[in-house]
């Protein structure tokens, strides 16, 4: 027996969301936002960009079929982050949040020793997240994806406390995967906003659960960033420098900010060798798991052959192609 080849980055799209949401107060704002972030440009390319890939994103049989070529065995499936809406009122929050987890489950329902999902919370309503988080788990998900804040609240926000704590206690895994970069028109050309935004912003939330105590409180959250947490890891120095020589840095947290990065787990899409082999250098490669981004075009069509590119010595190599998220999931060997 060998461990599964394990994708934990890997997107589903759910169009019965965007229907129920269509028109609704707040949507036409939030769009016109988004369109403002990313800039004309982009919009141009990401739609074809994104039709030419609902087959892949919808269809389970597309989906196992470049599995298969990918030399995936297992995929973590996740709604595309388009699907948060963070703008909604607390009754269609409930309602987007409700048939994601349905409709995520009911997709990997079509090879369940293949597919894993997770689904919803609304971050914008903090009494709703733990209610949330337990709809999820009811429909046999692994656990929940996030944004990297909401409107007004920053994951350090007190009112997430009974979120880290319930997901502490069930073992659910928390993916966290930004949508939207709050430095706005500044990252409007040149997909700046896909390029330097998503990197910002797990940075921020990183920082954030990191530096308000998060993680000393609850130790045995299981939290997943994706695009390798962004530029924390590799320029975490600053962070502990400043913990050393700052008494406001060092309020929050009881360790150097970096020891941190051992209770995190980080995918391993960070495109370039050098930069996947400083994560497993500062994360440890028992943290870091193989993601692709699937099936977008800011992912990599061969995952596999990507890790192997980076040269890590083969244990460590097999622990991030599989064994890591193998044990994430309680998943048995293949």
């Amino acid at each position: 027996m060998t461990t599964p080849t394990v994708d934990v980055h890997a997107h589903v799209l759910l169009p019965q969301i965007e229907a129920l949401v269509a028109g609704l107060p707040g949507h036409a704002e939030a769009k016109a936002l988004d369109a403002r972030r990313n800039g004309p440009d982009a919009l141009a390319v990401s739609g074809p960009m994104v039709r030419d890939r609902i087959p892949a994103l919808t269809d389970p049989a597309v989906r196992l079929a470049r599995m298969d070529t990918q030399g995936v065995d297992v995929q973590l499936v996740s709604p595309s982050p388009s699907h948060y809406h963070y703008w909604a009122d607390a009754d269609t929050a409930e309602k987007v949040y409700r048939l994601a987890d349905e409709a995520t489950a009911a997709h990997c329902a079509a090879a369940p020793d293949r597919l894993r999902g997770l689904g919803l919370v609304p971050l914008q309503h903090p009494e709703l997240v733990v209610p949330a988080l337990d709809h999820a788990l009811e429909q046999g998900l692994a656990g929940v994806e996030i944004s990297s804040h909401a409107p007004g609240r920053e994951l350090s926000d007190p009112a997430y406390e009974p979120l880290w704590a319930r997901a502490e206690e069930t073992g659910a895994i928390v993916f966290l995967h930004p949508f939207g970069c709050t430095l706005d028109e500044r990252l409007d050309r040149w997909y700046l906003s896909n390029t330097v935004g998503q990197p910002t912003e797990n940075a921020v939330a990183l920082s954030h659960l990191i530096f308000s105590g998060v993680l000393d409180r609850h130790p045995g959250l299981k939290i997943v960033a994706a695009h390798g947490g962004g530029y924390l890891p590799t320029h975490i120095g600053r962070s502990d420098h400043a913990w050393r020589a700052r008494t406001d840095a060092s309020a929050g947290c009881a360790e150097l900010p970096s020891s941190y990065l051992r209770r995190l787990y980080f995918d391993s899409l960070v495109h370039d060798p050098r930069v996947l082999r400083a994560l497993v250098e500062a994360a440890g490669a028992d943290r870091v798991l193989l993601g692709s981004d699937f099936p977008f075009d800011m992912g990599s069509d061969d995952p596999v052959g990507a890790l192997r590119a980076a040269g890590l010595p083969e244990a460590d190599f097999h622990a991030v192609r599989g064994a890591n998220a193998a044990a994430l999931l309680a998943l048995s060997p293949a």
